[in-house]
């Protein structure tokens, strides 16, 4: 499926989901350049609010904790982000390099989580939709370095053997209810 078509198949799905007035939690997941953040933000753009409420879009760039935090954001997700109760999560501090202000989620509004990590076996268990953007290697680092440049330029290696490390363990791509063939 195209990312275009992508969106309306979403909220389609989310749709078909809600039960009452309980929330509806989207989860997408893909490697670094793949188009997740492009995605979740179109998905919350369209979101039918008079339909399914209102909506937050949590990117796991304000999730982890630093370059080798991949797998923290992942625990994250499970226990903290989609928590019933009083969820939320440390915003991370980029700048400074540490742990940041407690960003608090309303248990009653739907979610959409985007990032690298995002999909795990418990994390799928808790939501509604579950998303994989696929996309060649080659375009993925061109579109992170063309956005990101200089700053993860250093650090493209050890991200990408955290996304291996995700992949041979969850196999997230596996774990998704929807297939987004990424251009």
């Amino acid at each position: 499926m195209a990312v275009d078509d992508a969106v309306t198949d979403l909220l389609r799905r989310a749709e078909e989901a809600r039960v009452g007035s309980r929330r509806v939690v989207l989860l997408i997941d893909g490697r670094s350049g793949s188009g997740k953040t492009t995605l979740g933000r179109a998905v919350a753009a369209a979101w039918p609010v008079a339909r399914l409420g209102p909506v937050r879009l949590v990117h796991l760039d304000d999730v982890y904790p630093g370059w080798h935090g991949l797998e923290a954001a992942s625990h994250v997700v499970e226990t903290s982000v989609l928590s019933t109760t009083a969820p939320g999560w440390r915003r991370w501090d980029w700048q400074h390099g540490r742990a940041g202000s407690w960003e608090a989620l309303d248990p009653a509004v739907s979610l959409i989580v985007e990032g690298a990590g995002a999909l795990t076996r418990a994390s799928s268990s808790l939501a509604d939709v579950r998303v994989w953007l696929e996309l060649d290697a080659e375009t993925r680092r061109r579109r992170a370095l063309g956005r990101d440049g200089t700053a993860f330029e250093p650090w493209w290696e050890v991200w990408a053997a955290q996304e291996e490390r995700h992949l041979a363990r969850w196999s997230p791509r596996g774990l998704a209810d929807v297939l987004v063939e990424a251009r």
